[in-house]
């Protein structure tokens, strides 16, 4: 499975500020130390494949984002903050750093400074049913504004409910019944702590779904891809930096409808198991977001999060050839590959799926 660590690094305490230079400077160094590591070992020699890092610097240190696969999200932090400290340890101006923190955490305050600080006529709103009028108005012949027509499971229905209610917490279970594809059972809680879990996933894919629309119409408009793009990206900006090149306006409409199509089967009741990497990415995002909404309510707590965790378990399911090489191995992780199938009994929306290989060959 795939997980982005955090590593915490700070400078002694007795230290003065790094400066612009120095800030420079470690980021360089960081990045070049994780740049000669392919993997690192977990607890008990556990494997885990290093995928990518970026180093942000401040005047007490750096923060670095590291993408791994592992099989477990324990592994993935403590292997990733061992071969921090490590690179730290042989690079002689880093020496005295350390390594103060190494985890898989959801930035929820960074999300919500993102919506609070967007500001000007063109900026998306904060609110969410506001995002979607605004799309709506904006395409009208996009399809969707047809899927509602005041009954179960259409826009409307969403609407009223966050629209009408003061509690947001009553808006975000009310959202639990469309979530067909999966028995309360599988987040393995109390009903109570399983609607709430179930609820802000529906509540997730729609906000998902918008801050994805917004990606494509900022590519498409700029038409540039993610390593150029000037303008506000809410999630395109978060996928491996080594391909940013190649998340223009075409992929950002392909990840979209990915998006679109696996939460679909999680409301329609036709989910079986994922069809490709890119979904694997899009179920990261979902989940993400569903964290940052229970969060910003005040509703996260150790039960519903518990409660996640087990409903990302479940969607994995059992170890499956198909697809955990995918996942695990750097090789099979580029670019050519988010999009292809898992196997011919996998699902991949036909506008977002890489064509078969024969076709390839032939064209």
């Amino acid at each position: 499975m795939t997980y982005v660590v955090t590593v915490e690094t700070c400078i002694p305490d007795d230290a003065p500020d790094l400066d612009e230079l120095g800030r420079v400077g470690a980021v360089v160094l960081i990045e070049r130390g994780f740049g000669s590591v392919a993997g690192a070992e977990g607890p008990d020699g556990v494997e885990v494949d290093v995928f990518d890092v970026a180093v942000a610097a401040h005047p007490r240190g750096a923060e670095l984002t590291v993408t791994v696969a592992a099989p477990a999200l324990e592994a993935a932090e403590d292997a990733v903050g061992a071969v921090a400290q490590e690179i730290l340890d042989r690079t002689e101006p880093l020496t005295a750093w350390v390594v103060v923190n190494s985890e898989v955490k959801l930035h929820t305050e960074r999300a919500w400074e993102s919506l609070e600080a967007a500001d000007g006529p063109d900026a998306p709103p904060g609110d969410p049913a506001l995002r979607r009028a605004r799309h709506a108005a904006a395409a009208p012949d996009a399809g969707r504004g047809d899927r509602g027509d005041g009954g179960e499971g259409g826009d409307e229905v969403w609407v009223d409910v966050i629209e009408e209610t003061a509690d947001p917490e009553a808006g975000i279970r009310a959202m639990a019944v469309r979530l067909r594809s999966f028995d309360p059972a599988v987040f393995g809680a109390s009903p109570d702590t399983a609607e709430l879990a179930a609820g802000a996933l529906v509540h997730g894919a729609e906000i998902l779904i918008d801050e994805l629309y917004d990606d494509v119409q900022a590519l498409a408009e700029e038409d540039t891809h993610v390593a150029a793009c000037q303008g506000h990206l809410w999630h395109l900006d978060r996928l491996p930096d080594r391909h940013a090149d190649r998340y223009d306006e075409l992929f950002a409409r392909r990840f979209l409808v990915t998006a679109v199509a696996l939460t679909t089967r999680f409301t329609d009741g036709g989910f079986r198991r994922l069809g490709c990497l890119a979904e694997e990415l899009v179920l990261r995002f979902l989940l993400e977001q569903a964290h940052v909404a229970l969060d910003l309510y005040g509703l996260l707590d150790d039960d519903v999060t518990a409660a996640l965790d087990r409903f990302l378990a479940h969607v994995h399911g059992e170890p499956d050839p198909a697809r955990d090489p995918a996942v695990q191995d750097p090789a099979l992780l580029g670019f050519g590959a988010w999009f292809t199938p898992y196997g011919e009994d996998r699902y991949v929306h036909p506008y977002a799926a890489d064509a078969p290989a024969e076709e390839t060959e032939g064209a």
